[in-house]
């Protein structure tokens, strides 16, 4: 079937290189004197030399080999390609994902800040009103010792001044008087 193709291309060619040499007219244009007729018969050699050689499928094979490896490429750069896009999608992903944490981390950060606040104004407050109360069972402490003070200092005037009354006023008759009726008081509760 390929030879026969071969034959008819051949056979076609011949016809149609031909023509305008058969039309030349005044030299026989089966002639090895006629330069037309050589040239064709040098090209239909070197055409049969190709055909021979297979060049033509040679040809062939290799454009199939070549087409073959363009269209890996394609393939390998299209797998590439959505390979990229898949990495892409996954690190803006990844992107958005760290921005959210980021984002919660700031949030969380600013409320736990704000709760800090709160709490160190209670605990101020607190530290306050203990140090109030501190200070307020200090100066009661000391108000109370100052009254004990001025009352003791006053007690001892008092006695001072009704000892030195009660000597000037009491004779040895009533001193001994009081002395006799303090140890029957002790003895009566002794007993």
């Amino acid at each position: 079937m390929l030879n026969a193709m071969r034959t008819s291309a051949t056979a076609l060619m011949i016809t149609v290189v031909a023509s305008p040499a058969f039309a030349a007219g005044d030299k026989p244009f089966f002639s090895l004197k006629n330069t037309d007729f050589v040239v064709l018969l040098a090209f239909l050699l070197f055409i049969a030399v190709l055909f021979y050689f297979k060049v033509p499928s040679l040809l062939g094979g290799m454009l199939d080999k070549r087409a073959e490896g363009i269209s890996s490429e394609l393939s390998e750069a299209r797998a590439l390609r959505e390979e990229a896009q898949t990495l892409l999608a996954s690190y803006e992903r990844k992107q958005k994902e760290v921005q959210d944490q980021a984002d919660r981390i700031v949030s969380a950060a600013k409320e736990e800040a704000r709760l800090a606040a709160e709490q160190a104004r209670v605990d101020l407050g607190k530290s306050l009103e203990r140090r109030m109360a501190a200070a307020e069972d200090q100066i009661a402490s000391a108000q109370s010792a100052a009254v004990k003070a001025v009352r003791d200092q006053a007690v001892t005037v008092a006695v001072a001044a009704a000892r030195d009354v009660i000597a000037k006023q009491m004779t040895a008759a009533d001193g001994n008087a009081l002395i006799d009726d303090a140890i029957k008081q002790v003895d009566a509760k002794l007993h």
